[in-house]
């Protein structure tokens, strides 16, 4: 477990590339990248997801991305864990005192456009999705288990669904144009394109 920056992210991104492909290949399916959030106090890293952001947008990397972790139920292996610590006593109406910030938000969106550039891979929802999205399958990838476990279901899991920040109000969660993973996509396909010229 160790801070690491945005250039190092994507050192450890091409080195993970092939085995990470691979992995995803053997599940017919390309690498993909799930967004959480620990649910914890700020300051907390938790090593089954591959990158913890503090709420001051510091980048812990817990382990090499191509190692195979338990951060989205049956959908480990050839994938990539972001998660923000924070969300400490969150309900599906109240982020509890410890929301995203807007920095850690920020530096997700970068962490995605580093990772997409590296891995080769768009920042669709075929690719990047909330573990809120994946819990409900809307990458549109077949159901492994019994049922679906996510915010259009029983609400399990519903890491950024709504993406709250410490500095803006509360969107609806049922406006598909405000919900967390269309809101990440797009900042990290701005990012994308501020740091490479590409989408």
């Amino acid at each position: 477990m160790r801070e690491v920056d945005l250039t190092e992210l994507m050192d450890n991104a091409y080195a993970s590339k092939w085995n990470l492909e691979r992995k995803a290949a053997a599940n017919g399916r390309d690498v993909q990248i799930f967004l959480h959030w620990t649910a914890c106090p700020y300051g907390r890293y938790y090593p089954g997801y591959h990158v913890n952001i503090d709420d001051d947008g510091t980048i812990i990397l817990t382990a090499d991305l191509d190692e195979t972790l338990s951060h989205t139920y049956m959908r480990n292996s050839g994938s990539i864990g972001l998660t923000l610590c924070c969300c400490y006593n969150a309900t599906t109406d109240d982020p509890g005192p410890q929301p995203p910030t807007q920095i850690q938000i920020e530096t997700m969106a970068k962490c995605i456009a580093v990772l997409s550039e590296a891995l080769d891979i768009p920042i669709d929802k075929q690719h990047v999705l909330t573990h809120g999205e994946i819990a409900d399958c809307e990458d549109g990838s077949p159901i492994y288990f019994d049922g679906k476990y996510g915010p259009k279901t029983d609400c399990q899991r519903w890491d950024l669904e709504v993406l709250w920040t410490d500095e803006s109000p509360v969107f609806n969660p049922y406006d598909e144009e405000h919900r967390g993973g269309t809101i990440l996509r797009g900042k990290g396909n701005f990012y994308k394109y501020k740091f490479y010229g590409h989408y």
